[in-house]
């Protein structure tokens, strides 16, 4: 564990039940969620007030060898979402609990995508993720493998056929953000996914990543870019697979 209570667990399963439930904070701060929502769409009016999911609860199960991820989840308004994260996450209750494809390359590389001026994290760089929308529920609960599976072909164009998904999870807890991280082994290398990436780009009027960025070692970080959860795992895993 670090010292801003920032910690990285290795997870065997995640098991994320879909519930109804009212969030007061969506309720007590609409006025401002309102304006707040209109001056992003001032800014950006490509932005789409969908529904996401966000975490009310959650704990951590030890069953023998395998640790699980346990929690519950509820759909809230994006624009609500937005506005509890640009606010400084006022509300300590909940968290915003996401899978993420962390992309390795044949020769060694993560590959991570740079997010189109359009969309609500402009320039960030980060794996291929999305927070939770209703296309992720299957029978009741949260299908993170599944949203892995789809945001790695709907932001890079490479199917779920073209790589291997390690099992289990490598789970960064910090603060309001669990980001699951799930190794995902392209068979092609660093060059050969990004020319088919570029491809896949080619085709699309506003993709969602308008570049990839390569990481080989620590050198190759974007202190300023990437979150501070991306680049702890990078750094986890970066250690990890050198040793050994």
């Amino acid at each position: 564990m670090n010292s801003d209570g920032a910690r990285i667990e290795d997870i065997e399963d995640i098991a994320i039940e879909v519930r109804e439930r009212l969030w007061p904070f969506a309720i007590d701060e609409s006025e401002a969620i309102d304006r707040h929502w209109d001056k992003l769409r001032a800014k950006n009016p490509r932005l789409f007030n969908g529904r996401v999911f966000l975490n009310f609860e959650r704990r951590e199960e030890t069953v023998g060898v395998r640790r699980t991820l346990r929690g519950a989840a509820a759909a809230v308004d994006y624009k609500a979402f937005l506005a509890w994260r640009d606010f400084g996450f006022p509300d300590s209750n909940v968290r915003n609990c996401f899978a993420m494809a962390a992309l390795r390359s044949a020769d060694g590389a993560f590959l991570l995508g740079r997010m189109n001026d359009l969309t609500a994290n402009s320039g960030k760089i980060y794996f291929p993720a999305g927070t939770p929308d209703p296309s992720d529920v299957r029978d009741g609960a949260l299908d993170l493998e599944g949203s892995v599976s789809r945001e790695l072909l709907e932001e890079t164009g490479l199917g779920a056929d073209e790589v291997d998904f390690a099992p289990g999870w490598t789970v960064v807890f910090e603060g309001p953000r669990i980001a699951c991280m799930k190794l995902t082994r392209s068979r092609l290398r660093a060059a050969e996914i990004e020319a088919r990436f570029q491809a896949f780009i080619a085709l699309q009027a506003e993709p969602e990543l308008v570049a990839l960025h390569p990481v080989f070692s620590v050198c190759d970080l974007d202190e300023e870019r990437m979150p501070d959860f991306t680049l702890r795992y990078l750094r986890h895993a970066l250690e990890r697979y050198r040793a050994s």
